[in-house]
C-alpha cells in the first residue's frame, strides 16, 4: 500500500556512544549482521510505500552517500543535505523548506522497528496536530537508591527501582508549518520545538507502539539488534498491514 508521504532520515550525528566505532564509520552505517542500519532503514520505508526520501547528512557524509546513492537500487529516490556545522537534530529541516511542502515523516537513521507506519500516518492526517509522535515506554533502572524525603527527614527509600516512561522513538509526522519554527544556520533540538510548542499550546499528539523498538545509538539496542533477521521475510521488520 502506498503511503505517499516524503520520509527525511536523519543522519548527521556523531554516534558519541558508540565510540570508538563511531570514528571510523558514522552511526546509519554500523553495521546488523552484514548490513548497515540506513539500509534496512531504507527498505523498511519502501516496503511501506515510501518512494521518495531526504537524507540529512554532516559528520562522515560522503560514506553514506557512497553507501546509499541515489537510491535506485531499492526503487527508491534519495536526494542529500549536507550540514557544513552540526545543526542539532531538528534544524536540518530548515535545508527542506522547499520540499517538504505537504505532510512528512521524519526518522533517526539508527531506529529500526516494527511500527505500523500507515497507522501513523492516518492518525496524524484525521488529527489536527501539526505533529505526532511514534512514542513507546522505556524502563531505565537506577543504579542507585533512591531517598524520598521531607525536611530532612527520610519518609521513603527504593533500592535501585526501575522507572517506566513514555518516550519518543526518533520518528515524527510532520505539518509543513512546523518549519516555519526551525531557525535557519543554528543548531536547533526536537527539545527547542517541543518546549516551543507547549510554549505556545500548540496541538501535539502521540501515537503509542507497542511492538519492537530499538535505537542503534544505544550500545545495549546495537548488540541487540545483531540476534534479530533483518531480512525481508522476517516477522519482526515485514510490512505493516494497514
Amino acid at each position: 500500500m502506498e503511503v505517499q508521504m516524503k520520509a527525511v532520515v536523519q543522519c548527521g550525528g556523531r554516534g558519541t556512544r558508540l565510540r570508538p566505532h563511531t570514528s571510523i564509520l558514522p552511526k546509519p552505517l554500523m553495521p546488523i549482521g552484514a548490513r548497515p542500519v540506513l539500509e534496512l532503514v531504507l527498505k523498511w520505508l519502501r516496503r511501506n510505500g515510501i518512494g521518495e526520501v531526504f537524507v540529512t547528512t554532516g559528520y562522515l557524509g560522503h560514506l553514506i552517500r557512497s553507501v546509499c546513492g541515489d537510491g535506485s537500487q531499492w526503487n527508491m529516490q534519495i536526494t542529500y543535505t549536507q550540514e557544513l556545522e552540526p545543526l542539532g537534530t531538528i534544524g536540518p529541516l530548515s535545508l527542506l523548506r522547499e520540499q517538504l511542502n505537504e505532510p512528512f515523516l521524519v526518522l533517526n537513521g539508527d531506529v529500526l522497528t516494527d511500527l505500523n507506519l500507515n497507522q501513523l500516518i492516518h492518525n496524524h492526517r484525521k488529527s489536527d496536530a501539526n505533529i505526532t509522535i511514534g512514542t513507546s515506554v522505556r524502563s531505565t533502572k537506577m543504579d542507585f537508591g533512591v531517598i524520598d524525603e521531607i525536611d530532612g527527614r527520610v519518609t521513603g527509600f527504593r533500592e535501585k527501582p526501575e522507572l517506566t516512561n513514555l518516550v519518543s522513538m526518533g520518528i515524527y509526522c510532520m505539518n509543513p508549518v512546523v518549519l516555519e519554527r526551525i531557525p535557519s544556520g543554528v543548531p536547533f533540538g526536537f527539545d527547542d520545538l517541543m518546549f516551543q510548542m507547549l510554549e505556545e499550546e500548540a496541538r501535539v499528539n502521540v501515537f503509542k507502539h507497542t511492538g519492537l523498538w530499538l535505537d542503534i545509538g544505544r550500545v545495549e539496542d546495537f548488540l541487540k539488534a545483531q540476534d534479530i533477521a533483518w531480512d525481508e521475510q522476517s516477522t519482526a521488520f515485514a510490512t505493516a498491514a494497514a
